[in-house]
Parts: structure tokens; C-alpha cells; sequence
């Protein structure tokens, strides 16, 4: 059985029954039954389920949201937001995914030489997908992969986090609910022996989002046989602030960008450099804006920072800070687990920071951020590249030339000028080095889920 744990009050919310082997082999056979007729109906047909799905989200986004913040605590209005705004990823599946399934014509006859020779590439879907999927964006990562998967003729298995266990139901829930055959979508219940199973299975694809470790021991398993593996994994996200911009303004961003959700988000901006001109003037005004961030109950409105969603983060960030401190690190604000019930890390802003501090090299996932001062573009460069990840990046400055020169020399599969910690279904999103493989959103991401087939023909005659 699988205990549900409320992470803000450290009560047990319910248990569910988990997956064994021979339930993932039953479930993977329906899902490959079902795909074939699945990938037979009309895409008229497919987009209007997931229509029905999207306009779901929206009418029952508040039931939803309060699960998802019981069992992650994540703050409901950020749960709510992230609910709602899931629905125009949806929407942009929606438009788009006809346009990645449509045959491109390579020679039509009357071209050739022969008036009757023709070439052609059609587009089929991988089969049955295995989505392992995250506990702090399930509905945005989730959907991520299993809307465009379900829209080109994919039937999903689909693990959520233990973490977000029941999320991960109430969102199958809403999938049938909108007129998506139960075997299309399949959750499979459990920790890592369930998704170690559901791999043993010859799945067309595998997409997993979560920490570089069980990306690192899934890409293992895979490496086996020739399997479509995309792998969204963490990073160590920088932001560097130019000495033209308003240090007030721009601390308020980049502490925002920081500690939503608590830290736990893959593009939070995780170590900040600023140009030596305006530090001073930026830690302060950095400082006072987390000081009135509101800490409390995940299921209070006003809350903006909850409990983290796993007790063992607790001491990854208290080692974390408490290596900064023995290495000469300044502690502003924050550093201590919060003596309250559940699973609290108090706001944490580190200075006199290095790169052979943890605090600024390995991955927080929480509400603590190291800020170091650098002297010129040149070092903020060096510095934001130094590290094996590589998801995103952020320049704040007033000169377009400026970011445009820093951000091309950024070793990053997304950069941000001005903004940060935010994705859009519009472009593609990806990670180098150890922030992962493989490609979700936009056209190319929805390109994933299918595989081309080429075509020679010859008229008669």
C-alpha cells in the first residue's frame, strides 16, 4: 500500500492499493489492444475529447486544485493557476497536432521523370507511451506529454508521482469523464518498482520528467532496446543581473522566479549573479522582498510558501546551507527547518556565495537561493556556464544587444531576457548536458509521439 502523507500537517491522508507485476502487464496489454483501433479514429474526433478535457480542467478547477494541494503542498492558488493555465497548452495541442500528422509530399508523379513515380511521408503514432511523470507541475508537465501522445494515436501508461498520486487519478477521472476510452490512459499506482516494471515492457516511447538520477538509471534500463526516450530532468538555473537596470524592480522578479512554488520547479531560478555596481542595492531590496513572503497553510489563499512536497529535501537544504556557512557563506535570511508541523523550510538568501559551495552547484529544489557578485559580463558568463546542466538562463538588463551577446554565449535550451521561470506551449522545450534529452511542446514537441514512414509509389499503367 501506498501511504498518502499530507506534507503541511504530516497526516495521513489515505492509502492506495499499488500496482504489482502482473497488474502493469494486464494494464500495458489493454493499452496495446486499444491503441490500435484508438489510432484509427477520426481527428475530429480525438480533438474534441481533449476539448471536453480542457473545458473539464476549468469547471472543476478548484476541486482539483485542493487535492493536488493536500497531498503536494504547493499553495492552492498556485495550484488553481497552474490548472487553469494548463488549458491553453491543451488548446495549442488542439490546433496544432493536424499539422504535424499531415503527409508531406517529398515527389508528386508529375514531377518525375517517368510522370508516374511518386514519394511521400506519413506520420504514425509510437504505440503505447510510458509517461513517467512529476509531483510539481503534474497537470503542466503531465499534459506536457499525455495530451499530444493521446492526440497523434497513442494510447499512454501513465505513473504519476507517488507524490502526486491522487492528482494523477482525478486527472485519468477527468480524462473519462470527457469521453476518453479507459484503456487509452491508464495510471499506474507506485513508486519506483512500478515504473521499473512498466519498463520491462516493449513500449514505443518513454517519457519521464524528475531528478537526473532516476533519469540517469532510466536512460540504463532503455539504452537496451531502440526506444523513443525523451528525459526532462533538473537544472541549476542562473540569472545575472546588469548594473542598468533598477535593483528594487528586478529583485522582486528574480525572487519570484526563485521561490514559487517553494523552490520545487525544474527553470526556478536556483543562483543569482549581479554586476558588482548595484549588489549592495540589490541584496537589500532582494532580502526585504522574501521577508514578506507568506509562509503558512497550502489551503490558505494568502499563502505563498508551503511546505516542500518530500521530508527528505528537509536535509538536502540544511546541508546545503549549512556547507555555505562553514565555506564562508552569509546567511541574510532563513537557514533553519521551521519548528512547526510539516515538512516547512524557512526563505533562505546566502551571500559571500562561491561555485564550491553546494548552495551554488548542486540542485535546491527548495526555497534557498545563493547570490554572488560578479565585475563584469565576461565573469557572469563563465560563471552561469560553469555546470553540468543546462535548462535555462536569465539576463536582466535595459540594452537588447546587451542580453542578446550574454544569452547566445549561454549554454541553455531556454533563455530568458528580463523574465524568468516561466514556458510557453508555443516553443519548444528542451535541456543539454544533465537537464535531460528529447524535446515536449511546440510543433517539435508534439513531434515526438510519432514516427515517419516513407513512401515510393509507382502509378499503373
Amino acid at each position: 500500500m501506498l501511504k498518502v502523507v499530507n506534507p503541511a500537517t504530516e497526516e495521513l491522508i489515505t492509502e492506495l492499493e499499488t500496482d504489482d507485476s502482473r497488474s502493469i502487464i494486464e494494464k500495458y496489454n489493454r493499452a496495446m489492444s486499444a491503441q490500435l483501433e484508438w489510432m484509427e479514429r477520426p481527428l475530429d474526433d480525438r480533438a474534441r475529447i481533449m476539448t471536453n478535457f480542457k473545458d473539464a480542467l476549468t469547471a472543476e478547477a478548484d476541486t482539483l486544485a485542493r487535492t493536488q494541494s493536500e497531498e503536494t503542498g504547493k499553495p492552492i492558488s498556485q495550484a488553481r493557476s497552474e490548472i487553469l493555465a494548463t488549458t491553453a497548452r491543451v488548446q495549442f495541442f488542439i490546433d496544432h497536432f493536424r499539422d504535424v500528422l499531415a503527409d508531406d509530399v517529398a515527389v508528386e508523379p508529375a514531377a518525375a521523370e517517368d510522370g508516374r513515380t511518386g514519394e511521400h511521408i506519413t506520420y504514425e503514432p509510437l504505440g503505447v507511451v510510458a509517461n513517467i511523470s512529476a509531483w510539481n507541475y503534474p497537470y503542466f508537465v503531465g499534459s506536457n506529454v499525455f495530451v499530444p501522445a493521446i492526440l497523434t494515436g497513442n494510447a499512454v501508461l501513465y505513473k504519476p508521482s507517488e507524490f502526486a498520486c491522487l492528482t494523477g487519478m482525478s486527472i485519468a477521472e477527468v480524462m473519462y469523464q470527457s469521453d476518453l476510452p479507459d484503456e487509452i490512459f491508464i495510471p499506474i499506482i507506485g513508486g519506483a518498482f512500478a515504473g521499473q516494471e512498466m519498463l520491462k515492457w516493449p513500449v514505443g516511447g518513454v517519457f519521464f520528467t524528475g531528478s537526473y538520477r532516476t533519469g540517469r538509471a532510466i536512460a540504463d534500463i532503455v539504452s537496451r532496446r531502440f526506444t523513443r526516450l525523451q528525459l526532462e530532468l533538473g537544472g541549476k538555473d542562473p540569472a545575472y543581473i546588469c548594473d542598468d537596470v533598477d535593483p528594487a524592480t528586478t529583485a522582486a522578479a528574480v525572487a519570484d522566479g526563485a521561490f514559487y512554488n517553494t523552490g520545487q520547479s525544474c527553470c526556478a531560478v536556483e543562483r543569482v549573479y549581479v554586476h558588482e555596481k548595484i549588489y549592495d542595492q540589490f541584496v537589500e531590496a532582494f532580502v526585504e522582498t522574501v521577508r514578506g513572503f507568506q509562509v503558512g497553510d497550502p489551503l490558505d489563499e494568502n499563502t505563498y510558501i508551503g511546505p516542500l512536497s518530500r521530508k527528505e529535501q528537509l536535509m538536502v537544504l540544511k546541508q546545503q546551507v549549512e556547507d555555505a556557512r562553514t565555506k564562508g557563506g552569509k546567511i541574510l535570511i532563513g537557514g533553519n527547518t521551521m519548528n512547526r508541523r510539516g515538512y516547512y523550510f524557512e526563505p533562505t538568501v546566502v551571500t559571500d556565495v562561491s561555485h564550491d559551495m553546494k548552495i551554488m552547484s548542486e540542485e535546491s529544489f527548495g526555497p534557498v537561493i545563493g547570490i554572488q557578485r560578479v565585475s563584469d559580463d565576461r565573469e557572469a558568463i563563465r560563471m552561469m556556464n560553469d555546470t553540468p546542466y543546462g535548462l535555462t538562463a536569465g539576463v536582466f538588463t535595459k540594452d537588447p544587444d546587451r542580453a542578446h551577446g550574454i544569452l547566445t554565449k549561454i549554454n541553455s535550451g531556454t533563455v530568458y531576457w528580463n523574465c524568468c521561470d516561466r514556458v510557453s506551449p508555443r516553443l519548444p522545450w528542451s535541456g543539454r548536458g544533465d537537464s535531460g534529452i528529447g524535446v515536449t511542446l511546440g510543433e517539435e514537441g508534439i513531434r515526438s509521439f510519432v514516427r515517419p514512414k516513407a513512401w515510393h509509389w509507382r502509378l499503373p499503367g
